[in-house]
């Protein structure tokens, strides 16, 4: 499992792009995880799906709440993980009005879940294999601090949290 002090694991996301530009066209996007959070500090967070409870009534809007003040506070780019394909983040992301503020990348085969080892198997709900509810501060692609939710729980991965350690670790 990934620990603080690693480096993210080679891969890539996807993320749905509303507007051409910056060398991205319109709908799907797929971006190499090295390249992207080379020389960048991220605020990633990691949930179990787009639409789901917990994750549209307090998980996403808190990030987008205090976007401002982790960018105050040193981070470049805030990310939000979900083992769903991109065209369901990029509705996601409408809905929630995340533009300019958190990037809802799609781990659709749930591969970056994987090769971080915080998986949640909730095959019985009939959801699949999703991704663990967590966070995480990322500098130049290694983890500076990581933050795993116990099962049914939202106590430790919130946008407070995140902008308490970007404020002590980014300082």
């Amino acid at each position: 499992m990934l620990k603080v002090g690693d480096k993210l694991p080679a891969g890539s996301l996807q993320e749905y792009v509303e507007v051409e530009g910056n060398g991205c066209s319109v709908g799907p996007n797929t971006f190499d995880i090295a390249k992207l959070t080379a020389g960048k500090k991220i605020a990633v967070f990691g949930l179990p799906g787009a639409f789901t409870p917990t994750c549209s009534a307090k998980h996403v809007p808190g990030y987008v709440e205090k976007a401002a003040e982790l960018k105050a506070a040193g981070v470049d780019e805030i990310w939000c993980v979900s083992v769903n394909d991109s065209f369901v983040m990029g509705a996601w992301g409408r809905e929630q009005k995340t533009a300019g503020k958190v990037r809802m990348m799609a781990d659709g085969s749930a591969d970056f879940a994987k090769a971080t080892g915080l998986t949640l198997d909730l095959t019985a709900r009939g959801m699949g294999v999703r991704s663990q509810r967590y966070s995480m501060l990322v500098a130049d692609g290694v983890v500076k601090s990581l933050n795993i939710e116990a099962p049914g729980k939202f106590e430790v991965s919130d946008a407070g949290t995140m902008v308490a350690q970007a404020k002590q670790l980014l300082a």
